[in-house]
Formats: C-alpha cells, sequence, structure tokens
C-alpha cells in the first residue's frame, strides 16, 4: 500500500512541475490596461507587476531621437492634438500630455526617449523594441544599446521583414523576431492559421524566431516552429484560458496588456 502511495506521489509531482513550465510575460506597451501605453508610468508598473519583459513601440523624430509611440502621430494619445512623429523633433513631442487620455491620475506623462525606458529595466528584464518607422532607425538604437550598458537585454521585433533583417545584419548579437499579424476568412470569420512556411524566411534572414498574432497558431504551426530551431512568441493574449492554450503548444513568451493578472491565472 506504501509502494503505490509512493508512485503516486511521484507522478503527481510530475505532473505539477510539468504544469508550471515557464513561459515569458511580456508587458504590452508596459502594463497597459491600467497604465497609459508606452510610457514611463507603464513600464514602471510593469516591473511592479512582474512582468518579466517590457514591450514598447519606436519611431525616430526629425532631429534623430528614438521616441516612444506607437502611432505615426499623436492624436488619439494627446488628447486630439496632432503632431506626426517623423515631423516633429523630440521637444516637440515631450510638450504633450500623453497620460491624461488614459486616466487623470497620470497627467502630465510625456512621450519617453528610449533612453528613459532602458533605465527602468531591472536586472532580470528584458525590452522589446518593436520599431514601427524604417531602418533608419538602426543607428540610432545601436547607438542607444551600447551607451545604455545593457545591450544584453535587449531584444528587437518588426512587422517589415526587410527592416528587421537589416536589424540582424548590423546587430547579430540582439535577439531578432519577425513580427506577423493573421486574418479571418471572410465567410465564417475564423482566424486563419499561420503558414509553417514562414519558418524559411526566418531562417533564410538568420532571425532568432517568429512573434506572431496568437489566434493563428495552432498545433502544427507550434511543431513547426520548434522543429526549426526558432523562439515563438505571441501577442496580445488577455484571456487566460488562451494563455494556457499557447502555454500548452509551447510558446517560449506571452505579450499581455494585463502581464499581473495573466500570471497570477496562469499560476
Amino acid at each position: 500500500m506504501m509502494m503505490r502511495w509512493v508512485g503516486l506521489s511521484v507522478v503527481v509531482a510530475v505532473c505539477v512541475c510539468g504544469c508550471r513550465s515557464n513561459v515569458e510575460i511580456i508587458a504590452h506597451r508596459g502594463a497597459s490596461y491600467l497604465a497609459p501605453e508606452n510610457t514611463v508610468a507603464s513600464a514602471q508598473l510593469a516591473w511592479e507587476k512582474k512582468a518579466d519583459a517590457v514591450e514598447v513601440d519606436v519611431y525616430l523624430s526629425s532631429d534623430e531621437r528614438v521616441v516612444v509611440i506607437h502611432d505615426s502621430t499623436t492624436k488619439r494619445t494627446a488628447g486630439g492634438v496632432e503632431l506626426k512623429v517623423a515631423g516633429s523633433t523630440a521637444a516637440q513631442l515631450r510638450t504633450l500630455d500623453v497620460g491624461s487620455f488614459k486616466d487623470s491620475a497620470y497627467t502630465g506623462e510625456r512621450v519617453p526617449l528610449l533612453e528613459e525606458i532602458i533605465e527602468t529595466l531591472p536586472a532580470d528584464g528584458r525590452l522589446f523594441v518593436e520599431i514601427k518607422c524604417g531602418p533608419e532607425v538602426l543607428p540610432a538604437l545601436d547607438d542607444i544599446f551600447t551607451e545604455s550598458g545593457k545591450r544584453d537585454q535587449i531584444v528587437i521585433i518588426a512587422f517589415n521583414y526587410d527592416t528587421i533583417t537589416a536589424s540582424k545584419q548590423l546587430m547579430p548579437e540582439i535577439p531578432s523576431y519577425w513580427l506577423v499579424g493573421t486574418k479571418r476568412v471572410e465567410e465564417t470569420k475564423e482566424w486563419i492559421p499561420h503558414d509553417p512556411a514562414l519558418t524559411e524566411k526566418v531562417i533564410a534572414a538568420n532571425l532568432d524566431g517568429l512573434n506572431v498574432h496568437y489566434a493563428g497558431v495552432n498545433a502544427e504551426f507550434a511543431q513547426a516552429v520548434k522543429a526549426a530551431g526558432l523562439g515563438l512568441y505571441v501577442w496580445t493574449v488577455n484571456d487566460p484560458a488562451e494563455a494556457a492554450r499557447l502555454k500548452a503548444l509551447g510558446v517560449q513568451g506571452i505579450t499581455t496588456d494585463r502581464p499581473g493578472f495573466l500570471r497570477d491565472e496562469l499560476n
């Protein structure tokens, strides 16, 4: 009877350990469910919520500063005040309030310079830098990463294949992932699965893996990415059941607006 109980205990222990396999929780534009996206406040809150990494979006300003913002203009996050990011200096962009659109408690938050976000990085954190413009930003990024002393904590992501390829060529030691979205079947509105052939383009560019829209990830695609020896990250997941499905498929990281909530639910 004792031997049977010991055997069952071993099985239970193995199952529990398997269920606790690690998955990187990446805060989308910081903890953007609660704080204004792409701000220092949002990044700091993400670390307080025990995120493993923070993701931010970057553009190059007209005076060649790397600024942290998602849209090509300030209209959505600056209370209707519209400046074109690429056509404005960093100083002009930083006169705007990009916090109060989310909550009056964040009134006065400014468009950050990338250096300000990097300064928030704890020793064990990572920063996913999404390039929203083109390869013209790469030399400035290269300099910023080096000067920060945190180059080994940076990951680069981009939707534009040529941009992420150029990034990898300039900074080969920095992990680089190609962002890929998905679409729905027009008649059924069902999500179209990602094509396993995407791995061929990733390998051709010597990239480290894919960062894809979660809804297109199925077992076949996940297995193809793993078989190719590539990393697989997904965006943007706030539903615990969906996160659990993706974790079971073996994704390495999940990007979410709610890092604290999602980690608690997965655990």
